[in-house]
């Protein structure tokens, strides 16, 4: 399908959508959910892609719903809209491949949920973040919130409906890591094409356990996690990645 609202380049095994809709602090209207939900199941299923970076550009990230659109529903028929949000969403967190988020930007309800569905979060120091949804009467998405900050940092970003600096983000451990800003894309690039270089089911493997293993007592999670380790150690990729490993560090001792 063609996407008016989202960009989409590819380079090194990263895919890196951007949300382009200016004009509207790339607001989450209707299309735009749309293209999300399709954009990112059919990376899912692309080889050639390792990594997704998702991102509004340096200076936007999604000033959330388009409450031009929410305003018009009536809640005897809300049902399709309310599905095609957690559809989009669904489709980048369980994307097969990880997901970066780069926000250059505010990142406020809508586009707060947007960030929140990622794996891994980076942000410039001009983002902004804020769970909003209780200012407007509307329960906010608690899960996967409590598991990336703790639930009770979880219910004060609900409950407050609070606007967080980049830097506070970052204490909190929503982001991983901020940039200055006009350096965040360049930054996550770079992140991203190292990531991209590692084998492409270890990868998504290691996703897919991350999310398994908050399911399952200790005993049981560190079984999957041997399992899963057997799987790959001794594999022909395992051996040459370790001979290329120690081809590079035996040159650098040589300098």
């Amino acid at each position: 399908m063609e996407f008016q609202y989202l960009q989409l380049h590819i380079e090194h095994k990263v895919a890196t959508v951007t949300i382009h809709r200016p004009d509207k602090g790339n607001a989450l209207a209707p299309d735009v959910l749309l293209e999300i939900e399709n954009m990112f199941k059919n990376l899912g299923h692309r080889q050639d892609v390792n990594v997704i970076v998702l991102t509004g550009g340096e200076r936007y990230f999604s000033a959330g719903f388009d409450l031009n659109e929410i305003r018009k529903l009536e809640k005897v028929s809300n049902e399709a809209y309310t599905a095609l949000f957690h559809r989009a969403y669904r489709a980048i967190l369980f994307a097969e491949q990880p997901v970066i988020c780069a926000v250059g930007g505010a990142a406020i309800a809508g586009g707060f949920d947007l960030t929140m569905m990622c794996d891994i979060r980076y942000a410039s120091t001009r983002a902004k973040f804020g769970q909003r949804e209780i200012v407007l009467s509307l329960t906010p998405i608690m899960d996967p919130l409590w598991r990336i900050i703790g639930l009770g940092r979880a219910k004060e970003v609900a409950l407050t409906g609070r606007i967080y600096d980049a830097a506070e983000a970052e204490r909190m451990g929503y982001v991983s890591k901020v940039f200055a800003e006009g350096e965040l894309l360049s930054s996550v690039a770079q992140i991203a094409k190292d990531m991209a270089g590692y084998d492409r089911a270890a990868l998504a493997e290691t996703k897919r356990l991350s999310n398994v293993v908050l399911n399952q007592d200790l005993d049981t999670s560190m079984r999957t996690q041997e399992w899963l380790f057997r799987t790959y150690i001794g594999s022909e990729d395992n051996h040459q990645r370790i001979d290329a490993l120690q081809a590079q560090l035996a040159a650098a001792r040589k300098k």
